[in-house]
C-alpha cells in the first residue's frame, strides 16, 4: 500500500465517527489493556459523574483530561483500571424524579409510596448512566465501561457502614439537636459544605422594629432583621458591652436605643455604587438617620455604654403566642427550664453574647443597628449563644417550613412565602412595632438542587465528631496538589470546618446503619453480615434487596450488649459518603486487601476545584486518613469552571446553554478537547463556538502540513523503506533544526504530561506546529514540489515524515481521532505490520543525538531577524509582495551574524529585499522614548511618579532599552530611592531613522530602506499577480501539484512587468505556458489590480516542466 493524497478540506466531526466505528470494531481498547497486562501499575479514581441528566460541556473538561492522562500514561507502557464511576444517591435525584410525578413535597412522596419511588430513583440513574455512556463514548474517553462503578452498589453502601462502624467504635458517632440549614420544599437538612453551594444573591425585605423596655415609659430597643419570620420566637436580645450606644428621641417623643456609629452609617454604600453583590431596582440604603428625618426629625439626648443596657428587660413582638408562653420551650423542651416553669417571655431581657470561637465579637456596628434579637431556635449563632446562656428554644417551624400549633393566626403558613412576610409586616405595622421596612439585598442560602430558600430550623441530627481534623491535614500535606494553592485551599476548610452532619430526612439514598433503642442507646451495625446475626424480625423480607429504604427500615436488631430491641433510624446518609469511599469499595478492600494495595492510592484524580475542597476531596481525605492513616491519591489536579464565551454561566432560559451532543456534532471533540487541554486551570473556560472556531484553525494548520505531505508523498511515490532513513549527512540546516525542535518537543511532552501540565504540551504544540508549517514548508516548499526525484526532495521527505508521525503520536493523547486517522495513511498504509492504531504505540521517546542548541539559536535568530522585519514592514504598511532595496541588522553576537551572512538569501526571500548589511550600531536605525505609565505607576509608587518621570526625561533611553531587553525591568535610583519598572509601567515608542521603518527585540535591531525605483514596482506588481492566481487555482479546485495554462490579456505596465519577471510568476504559480489572449476553455475568472479590471483563464497542464 501507498500513502493516499489527502485534502486539506477536512470534515473532523464525519472522521470522528469513523474512527469511533474502527475502535469499536478492532476491539483497540481491549486491545491496549492487554498489551499493559502485568506492567507496572498506574492507578486513577474517577471522581463519579451524577447520573442524573446528560452530560454537560462542563462535565467533558474534567472527563477530556482523564482521559488524556490515561491514554498518555498507557502508551507509556503502565496498566490502568479504566473505571468509571456514577454518582446515584441523594437529593439531586429525587428532585428530578419528583418533578417527573408532579410532586411538591415530601408528604406526596410518602403518599406515593416510598418503595416506588425509591425504584424510580433507581430507573433514573441506570437511564442516565446510559446516556452519559454514550456521550463519554462519544468524547473518546476510554473506559471499561462494562465495569462501572456505581455508588448506589450494595458494595458502596456495606462499606460505608464498615467506616461509621469504626468511628462509632471510637465513640465518633453522635446526634445532636441543633438549628441547621433546611429546605421546606425537600424536607431535609444541608450540611455545611452542602449550603455553600447554593448560596444566591436575592432581596429581602428587612425590617426595624422597636422592643419597649419594660418600665421605661416610650422608651424602645431598636432592632434591625432580615428575617421577619423569626421575629415570632425571640427570646433575648444582645448588646457589644463595648460599644456606645445612641440615646435618640423621635419626633413623636419616642426614645430609641441602638448603637452611635450606625446613625449615619452608610449600609452597602460600596456595592450599591459598584453595581456589584447588588440586584436591580432596588434603592439605595438609607442611614438610620435618614430614616427619623423622614419621620419628622430626631434630637440625640446622649449616649450609654453596651454595658448600661444588660440586664434591661423587654417586651417582645409576639408575647401573646403560646409558644413565648409554653414553660421549657417548644417543641423541644429543656426540662429543667419546665420544671422551673421558664418560659421565653420570661427570658426576655438584653444580654452580653460574647465572642465567637475564634475571638471575634458576637454584636458588632456597621449593618442594623448593633442590638441583635436572637431566637435560638432559629439560628445557628443564637442556638450557641443559648445553650451557653441556658435559653429557652422556640422552634417555629415544621419539616415544610410551615409554622406550628402553637403560633396562632400564622399556623401553616409558609415562612419562605412572600405574602406570609406581608401578614407579619402588617401584623407588626398594626401593633406598632414596626419603625421601617426596606428592600435588602443580600447572600441567602438556597437548596442548590431544587433552588427553594432555606430557613433554619431546629432539629435532630446525626453527626461525626471531626476532633481528629489533625489527622486528615497530616495527609493533606503528603498530596501533590495541581495548582499548589489547593493544599492551603483545603488547610483552610479543615481549620474551619464543623462537625460533619450525616444524615438527611429524604428516602433515596445510604441507609444510615444506625439502630435506636428505648434507653436512648444507638448501636451501628457494620456489615451485611452482622445485620444477618443481629436482626430479629424483617430480615427475611430483606434478603435480596439492596441496603435501601423502605426495605431496610424494617429489620430489627438485638442490641448485642443491653439486648433490647431496637429499629433503624430513618434517615439516609449525606452523598459526600457515597463518593468518599470509593477509593476502598471500588478496589475491593472489604473482599480483597491484596487487590486494594496493588491499586491503593490513586495516582491521579482529578475534578473541578469550587466546592470540591469541602466536598469530595474532603470526604476523600477524611474517609481515608481514617481508615488507612493515609492519602488516597498521590497528585489532585482541579480546574475551574466552564463559562460562556461572555463569561457569564450557562443556563437554558438565557439562551446561552450549550449541550455537549450539539458541541459534538458542530465543533467536533477533537476541537473541544484541544479547548480543554489548553485551558489554565486556574481560569475560568470561556466555551462557545467563537472560541471553538480559533481552536479549529490550529488544528486545520495541524492538517494542513499533512495534507501537504501526504499530497506530494503520494504524487511520488514515497516509499518508507527507500525514502524513510534519515542520513544526517544529507540533512540540510533548516532539516536539522526541525529535527532538533521535534525532539525536544518529544523530550517536554513527556515532562508535560509526568508534571500534569497538558496546558503547555498544547502551547508548544501550537508553537511548534507554527514553525513547522509557517518557517520549515514554507521555506522548503520547493524541494517537494521540484520535478527531480533526487536525493534532497527524499531527505525532505524523510525529514518531514519523521516530525510527523512522532508528533502525531505526541499528541494522540489529546487529539485521539485525527490522529487515527493521520497514523492510518502515514503509518498502516506504508508498514502494514505496524501496531493499528496509534493510540497502541508506545509514547515517542526524544532522540538526543537529534537535538543540536547550536542549530536551533542560530536559525531562531535568523528567523527572529525576519519577524522583526515583517513587523518592520506592517509598520511601514508596505505590503510584503512589495520588494524593497534593502534590509540592515544589528546584533551583537559574531558567531550569529555570520550564520545570517551564510544564509542571507532566506531573509532576503522572506522580507522580498534585494540586499542585506549588517551594521554596529543600532542606534543609526532606531531610537527610544520611554515614558511612564501614569495610571500604573501613579499606584505602584505615588509620590515617587515626579523622580521616576525627570529620570527618564534626562537619561539615555536607549541605554534604559537596552537594559529593559536583557533584564525584563528597568532600575532607576534617585534620592535613596530605587524604582522598579516592568513592562506594564512604561510606555516604549520606536522612532525610525529617516526612510527607513525599524525594530527592535530579543538583542536584534532590523530596519528597512523604503525607497522604491522602477524595477522594484514592477515586482511588486508580478507578486500581486502571482496571489491571484494561486487564489484562482484554489477556486477552481485544482491540486497543488498541477501544473497550469494561463490564457489572459495583459496591458502597459501589467505586460512589462510579467516580460520581466516571468519565470519568477511561472515558478511560484506551476505555471507551464501563458498565452496572452484568452480562449475558450478553462476555468474562468476576473479580479481588479491597480484599477484594472483582468480576466483570466486557468486550465491543467499536461507538462510536467513549468516554462
Amino acid at each position: 500500500m501507498a500513502i493516499k493524497k489527502i485534502s486539506s478540506s477536512v470534515d473532523f466531526i464525519s472522521q470522528e465517527h469513523e474512527v469511533l466505528e474502527f475502535w469499536k470494531n478492532k476491539g483497540v481498547f481491549d486491545k491496549r489493556r492487554e498489551l499493559n497486562k502485568g506492567k507496572k501499575k498506574w492507578s486513577f479514581i474517577d471522581g463519579p459523574i451524577t447520573a442524573n441528566n446528560p452530560m454537560g460541556v462542563h462535565h467533558a473538561w474534567g472527563r477530556t483530561l482523564k482521559d488524556i492522562y490515561n491514554r498518555y500514561k498507557s502508551m507509556a507502557g503502565y496498566e490502568l483500571r479504566y473505571q468509571n464511576g456514577f454518582d446515584c444517591q441523594g437529593l439531586w435525584v429525587e428532585i428530578e424524579v419528583e418533578k417527573e410525578l408532579g410532586f411538591k413535597s415530601k408528604k406526596d412522596v410518602e403518599d406515593f409510596g416510598i418503595e416506588k419511588f425509591v425504584n424510580l430513583c433507581k430507573e433514573r440513574v441506570l437511564k442516565y448512566s446510559k446516556i452519559q455512556t454514550e456521550q463519554s463514548i462519544r468524547l473518546g474517553y476510554w473506559m471499561d465501561w462494562e465495569n462501572s462503578y456505581f455508588t448506589m452498589s450494595d458494595d458502596n453502601n456495606y462499606t460505608i457502614w464498615g467506616f461509621l462502624k469504626k468511628l462509632y467504635e471510637e465513640q465518633k458517632i453522635y446526634r445532636d439537636v441543633d438549628v441547621v440549614p433546611w429546605s421546606g420544599r425537600s424536607g431535609t437538612s444541608y450540611s455545611q459544605m452542602e449550603v455553600i453551594e447554593g448560596r444566591k444573591l436575592v432581596s429581602h425585605r428587612s425590617v426595624f422594629v422597636r422592643f419597649p423596655i419594660k418600665d421605661k415609659e416610650k422608651e424602645y430597643l431598636l432592632v434591625w432583621t432580615t428575617t421577619p419570620w423569626t421575629l415570632t420566637s425571640n427570646v433575648v436580645v444582645a448588646v457589644n458591652v463595648n460599644l456606645e450606644y445612641v440615646k435618640l428621641k423621635s419626633s413623636d417623643g419616642s426614645i430609641y436605643y441602638f448603637a452611635k456609629d450606625n446613625l449615619e452609617y452608610q449600609r452597602l454604600e460600596k456595592q450599591f455604587a459598584e453595581k456589584k453583590q447588588w440586584i436591580d431596582g432596588v434603592p439605595k440604603l438609607k442611614t438610620i438617620a435618614q430614616i427619623f428625618k423622614e419621620h419628622g426629625g430626631y434630637e440625640v439626648l446622649g449616649s450609654v455604654k453596651g454595658s448600661d443596657l444588660v440586664g434591661l428587660e423587654y417586651i417582645g413582638p409576639y408575647d401573646d403566642l403560646d409558644a413565648q408562653n409554653t414553660a421549657g420551650g417548644y417543641p423541644y423542651v429543656n426540662e429543667e427550664l419546665e420544671k422551673n416553669g421558664i418560659t421565653s417571655v420570661m427570658q426576655h431581657k438584653v444580654i452580653d453574647p460574647g465572642k465567637d470561637k475564634i475571638g471575634n465579637d458576637i454584636v458588632v456596628s456597621g449593618e442594623g443597628t448593633g442590638i441583635v434579637h436572637m431566637a435560638p431556635g432559629c439560628g445557628d449563632v443564637d442556638h450557641k449563644v443559648g445553650k451557653e446562656k441556658g435559653l429557652i428554644n422556640i422552634a417555629p417551624l415544621d419539616e415544610e417550613a410551615r409554622f406550628m400549633d402553637d403560633f396562632g393566626w400564622l399556623k401553616d403558613k409558609s415562612a419562605t412565602d412572600p405574602e406570609t412576610i406581608d401578614l407579619i409586616i402588617e401584623d407588626l405595622k398594626k401593633r406598632q412595632f414596626l419603625v421601617y421596612v426596606e428592600e435588602y439585598p443580600h447572600v441567602y442560602p438556597h437548596c442548590w438542587r431544587s433552588g427553594d430558600e432555606l430557613v433554619f430550623r431546629l432539629v435532630e441530627e446525626w453527626y461525626i465528631n471531626m476532633d481528629w481534623r489533625e489527622k486528615i491535614k497530616k495527609v493533606v500535606d503528603d498530596v501533590n496538589w495541581i495548582p499548589s494553592w489547593g493544599k492551603e485551599r483545603e488547610h483552610e476548610w479543615l481549620d474551619n470546618m464543623g462537625d460533619w452532619m450525616i444524615s438527611k430526612k429524604r428516602f433515596w439514598g445510604l441507609a444510615l446503619p444506625i439502630w435506636v433503642f428505648e434507653d436512648e442507646s444507638f448501636y451501628v451495625v457494620g456489615s451485611e453480615q452482622e445485620l444477618k446475626d443481629l436482626a430479629v424480625s424483617g430480615y427475611d423480607k430483606f434478603k435480596g434487596n439492596s441496603p435501601h429504604r423502605p426495605w431496610v427500615d424494617n429489620i430489627q436488631i438485638r442490641h448485642p450488649e443491653s439486648g433490647l430491641i431496637g429499629k433503624r433510624i430513618l434517615d439516609v446518609g449525606n452523598p459526600w459518603l457515597d463518593a468518599g469511599i470509593v477509593p476502598f469499595s471500588t478496589l475491593n478492600y472489604m473482599s480483597d486487601k491484596e487487590y486494594w494495595k496493588d491499586w491503593y492510592p490513586a495516582d491521579f484524580v482529578t475534578e473541578c476545584f469550587p466546592g470540591q475542597f469541602r466536598n469530595w476531596f474532603y470526604s476523600l481525605l477524611a474517609m481515608s486518613s481514617w481508615l488507612d492513616e493515609s492519602a488516597p491519591f498521590k497528585t489532585l489536579l482541579g480546574h475551574a469552571l466552564v463559562k460562556d464565551e461572555n463569561g457569564r454561566e450557562m443556563h437554558k432560559s438565557w439562551g446561552n446553554a450549550i449541550w455537549f451532543d450539539d458541541a459534538a456534532e458542530k465543533m467536533g471533540v477533537d476541537v473541544m478537547r484541544w479547548m480543554y487541554a489548553g485551558q489554565n486551570l486556574e481560569n475560568n473556560l470561556l466555551f462557545g463556538y467563537g472560541p471553538a472556531d480559533e481552536i479549529r484553525k490550529k488544528l486545520i494548520t495541524f492538517w494542513n502540513v499533512y495534507s501537504f505531505f501526504s499530497t506530494y508523498a503520494s504524487v511520488d511515490g514515497f516509499d518508507l523503506k527507500k525514502h524513510g532513513e534519515i542520513n544526517n549527512e544529507n540533512l540540510t540546516i533548516l532539516d536539522k533544526w526541525v529535527l532538533s525542535k521535534l525532539h525536544i518537543f518529544i523530550k517536554n511532552c513527556r515532562g508535560f504530561l509526568d508534571d500534569y501540565d497538558v496546558a503547555s504540551l498544547v502551547t508548544s504544540f501550537d508553537i511548534f506546529i507554527d514553525e513547522l508549517s509557517n518557517w520549515y514548508i514554507r521555506r522548503n516548499r520547493r524541494r517537494f514540489w521540484k520535478s527531480e526525484d533526487d536525493q534532497d526532495k527524499f531527505t525532505a521527505y524523510a525529514t518531514l515524515y519523521h516530525v510527523l508521525v512522532n508528533s502525531v503520536k505526541c499528541v494522540a493523547p489529546v487529539l485521539p481521532f485525527c490522529t487515527e486517522k493521520m497514523y492510518e495513511n502515514l503509518v498502516l498504509n506504508l508498514n502494514p505490520e505496524a501496531p493499528e492504531s496509534v493510540h497502541l504505540c508506545d509514547y515517542p521517546s526524544f532522540d538526543a543525538d537529534f537535538i543540536d542548541e547550536d542549530i536551533i539559536q542560530k536559525v531562531d535568530s535568523l528567523k527572529r531577524v525576519v519577524e522583526l522585519g515583517r513587523s518592520a514592514r506592517n509598520q511601514s504598511k508596505v505590503k510584503i509582495r512589495q520588494p524593497l532595496l534593502k534590509v540592515l541588522y544589528a546584533i551583537e553576537d559574531n558567531k550569529t551574524s555570520e550564520f545570517i551572512d551564510q544564509y542571507k538569501t532566506v531573509i532576503l526571500d522572506e522580507l522580498n529585499v534585494k540586499t542585506i548589511e549588517r551594521i554596529t550600531n543600532a542606534g543609526s536605525l532606531v531610537k527610544y522614548n520611554i515614558k511612564p505609565n501614569l495610571p500604573v505607576l501613579g499606584r505602584k509608587y505615588k509620590s515617587g511618579l515626579k523622580d521616576i518621570r525627570d529620570i527618564l526625561n534626562t537619561h539615555d533611553n536607549d541605554e534604559l532599552f537596552k537594559s529593559y531587553e536583557q533584564t525584563g525591568v528597568i532600575v532607576l535610583e534617585k534620592n535613596d530611592n530605587t524604582y522598579k519598572l516592568e513592562k506594564e509601567d512604561i510606555i516604549i515608542e520606536t522612532l525610525a531613522a529617516e526612510g527607513f521603518s525599524a525594530v527592535s527585540g530579543d538583542g536584534i535591531t532590523v530596519g528597512l530602506s523604503l525607497e522604491l525605483n522602477e524595477d522594484l514596482i514592477q515586482e511588486g506588481i508580478v507578486r500581486d499577480l502571482v496571489r491571484q492566481i494561486q487564489n484562482i487555482r484554489k477556486d477552481a479546485g485544482f491540486s497543488v501539484e498541477d501544473r497550469i495554462i494561463i490564457s489572459w490579456e495583459l496591458h502597459g505596465d501589467f505586460q512589462e512587468a510579467i516580460s520581466k519577471f516571468e519565470k519568477y510568476f511561472c515558478n511560484e504559480t506551476l505555471t507551464t505556458s501563458i498565452d496572452n489572449d484568452i480562449d475558450g476553455d478553462g476555468y474562468k475568472a476576473e479580479f481588479h489590480l491597480k484599477d484594472q479590471l483582468i480576466k483570466v483563464s486557468v486550465r491543467v497542464s499536461d507538462k510536467k516542466d513549468i516554462t
